[in-house]
């Protein structure tokens, strides 16, 4: 049995659940959120306690698609419920972001800056040297948080980069200058 699928999800107040064919949407104060479910997955509303089941539990399949489903239904609840936000730092003389409407002009030592156009449920605010991402999709948020650090990923020498707030990048030394007699 899986031991995060088993759990029962609280549902606050200010959420409301329906459960349609094979789809599960769940609306509240910061939006409405949507996902598909497997054929094999069943919700059980009773009060206010949602429960995640599955048809047979012993089948690896099934196993692994309950904690999952249960892992995305309570990030859909936190998510219309708070929200969620990522932080993106930028390391480096001169690396500096701009936001312009929907997309986000990189400055990160290129001959060129980068647009990124942002997905329609991320809102952004750039302060100083840190770009701070928000959602209530947090698979998107992720998503959007990884796609802009690709473009220029922390070298692990002097650091420079774009990395995750509280990100710790291991260095390494760089070449070392021998003394003593060559050849």
């Amino acid at each position: 049995m899986s031991r995060i699928g088993r759990k029962i999800i609280l549902i606050p107040k200010g959420v409301e659940i329906k459960i349609t064919d094979q789809k599960i949407s769940i609306k509240g104060p910061q939006g409405n959120l949507e996902q598909a479910l497997p054929k094999f997955v069943k919700i059980e509303i009773k009060d206010q306690e949602l429960k995640v089941l599955v048809d047979n539990p012993e089948k690896k399949e099934q196993k692994a698609c309950w904690g999952t489903m249960a892992a995305l239904i309570r990030n859909m609840i936190k998510g219309v419920q708070e929200g969620f936000e990522k932080t993106l730092e930028l390391v480096g003389v001169g690396y500096r972001a701009e936001l312009k409407g929907d997309k986000i002009i990189l400055n990160i030592g290129f001959s060129h800056p980068i647009e990124f156009n942002l997905p329609a449920k991320v809102e952004a605010k750039v302060e100083k040297n840190s770009i701070i991402l928000k959602s209530i999709d947090k698979q998107l948020l992720g998503e959007t948080a990884a796609r802009i650090r690709r473009f220029r990923k922390p070298e692990p020498y002097k650091g420079k980069g774009i990395k995750y707030a509280g990100e710790i990048i291991r260095r390494k030394a760089g070449k070392k200058v021998s003394t003593g007699g060559g050849s």
